[in-house]
């Protein structure tokens, strides 16, 4: 029987049919890949930054809100979907990203999956018909990555307090794995609750990020590496995925960081908007998160057709992107 999802109800030995054929296909080939991977590396025993964390009532107004929150395109609009990523590594990477959603936006159908509610992106935004993505559905508020496995990092202002944990759900998958397949819903078993609160803050002008213990752990998921030591220089090349506008999983690379004068976070020309919060910001080159996406610039703005288009500013232009030191985060860690 259809009904409101409820974490309790499944676990991680649930049946698992149809879209779940392809997800179990594609775990098992970044499993293989990320064993593959560290091998290498450890085989050329090169020095590394890397933190090894192991296998790895409703949300604010403010966080529900996909217009706020950090937006804007800078220069070329570089966001794409999980199925034109080219590089096998940053693949990896995606699937530990999670989308967060309100649990009331989850159902459970009658074959074990989970389908995720959605709204038409162009008109739930009044968007002009030109705007990329306006056929795509809509649904997360906020993003989140796994950093241990049984916990998530977002924003903030996602998660701030017990209350909102207790109606906050983290999906994985929510993803285009191909171009002709809307991710309509996904296996339970890759759907979590939200257990605990472990530390949160939100300052307008420092560090913004939460710590959280899911309901259960992440099997079939592993913890991002995080950067340890040492700290981003202007011009390092960054990469930031996500779900923007509460789209299905974007990713956007070819940034570069701006400024470093801030002790709990650095400015980026990342492309992202409000939905985006809480995602992960890796280093181009070694694929460790930097930090964690927390504010920036508008990222609408009206046309004299009233409608409205993505905000565009130069690659070097407007204020830039705020990123929350992943360094604030790892005195929360177990």
């Amino acid at each position: 029987m259809n009904g409101e999802f409820d974490a309790g109800r499944v676990t991680e030995t649930t049946p698992l049919k149809g879209e779940l054929t392809v997800r179990a296909k594609y775990s098992l080939y970044l499993a293989i890949l990320l064993a593959s991977s560290m091998l290498i590396l450890i085989a050329c025993s090169q020095p590394s930054n890397y933190q090894s964390i192991g296998p790895k009532a409703s949300p604010p107004s403010a966080a529900k809100s996909i217009l706020s929150g950090p937006t804007v395109i800078y220069g070329t609009d570089t966001r794409h979907d999980l199925y034109a990523e080219s590089n096998p590594f940053v693949k990896l990477v995606a699937d530990s990203t999670v989308a967060v959603l309100r649990t009331d936006d989850l159902t459970l159908l009658s074959d074990g999956s989970v389908k995720i509610n959605q709204m038409p992106f162009g008109f739930s935004h009044m968007l002009c018909p030109t705007e990329r993505f306006f056929s795509q559905g809509t649904a997360p508020y906020c993003t989140g990555f796994l950093i241990a496995s049984d916990t998530v990092v977002s924003a903030g202002h996602c998660i701030t307090s017990q209350i909102d944990c207790d109606d906050t759900s983290f999906v994985f998958g929510f993803s285009y794995f191909t171009p002709d397949r809307p991710p309509d819903s996904v296996p339970s078993s890759d759907v979590f609750r939200c257990k605990s609160v472990v530390h949160t803050q939100s300052v307008s002008s420092g560090a913004d990020f939460s710590v959280v213990k899911l309901d259960r752990p992440v099997l079939w998921h592993f913890p991002l590496r995080v950067r340890s030591q040492g700290q981003v220089e202007i011009g390092d090349p960054m990469t930031v995925i996500g779900y923007p506008s509460g789209l299905p999983l974007k990713i956007a690379d070819g940034a570069h960081v701006r400024r470093t004068d801030k002790a709990e976070y650095f400015v980026a020309n990342l492309d992202t908007y409000g939905g985006n919060s809480g995602s992960p910001v890796f280093n181009s080159n070694t694929l460790e998160v930097e930090g964690v996406l927390v504010r920036g610039e508008r990222d609408f703005t009206p046309t004299d057709n009233n409608c409205l288009i993505s905000n565009i500013c130069p690659t070097n232009g407007c204020r830039g992107e705020d990123v929350t030191r992943i360094r604030e985060v790892l005195p929360y860690l177990d």
